[in-house]
């Protein structure tokens, strides 16, 4: 297991959620190496699939930027080690103007 803590930047998930998103993303990063965020991505996006249902999206690297619409309390970013994570669950096309738009760099 890694050593580092998972930090939290934003969120609006459940804690049980978050804490759910930190460990999966820790093991993905004992699963892979962690030049591989592709996979490291992968694994956590199946993860969540399978325990919350489909339609979750996750991002992962060292720097990137983005601007999505996501599912009310399914968004967290957050860094572990020395990645940055970005998992949410796709909000649908009908409830998209009711659902909150957030944008990270």
């Amino acid at each position: 297991m890694l050593e580092g803590k998972a930090v939290v930047e934003d969120t609006d998930m459940p804690a049980r959620m978050q804490a759910a998103a930190t460990s999966a993303a820790s093991r993905a990063l004992d699963l892979f190496d962690v030049d591989d965020c592709r996979a490291i991505a992968g694994h956590i996006k199946t993860e969540f699939d399978r325990r919350y249902g489909v339609g979750w999206q996750c991002v992962v690297g060292a720097s990137f930027g983005c601007f999505f619409t996501h599912s009310s309390g399914t968004f967290i970013y957050f860094s572990l080690e020395r990645l940055t994570f970005l998992l949410f669950k796709a909000a649908a096309v009908a409830a998209a103007a009711s659902c909150d738009t957030s944008g990270m760099s």
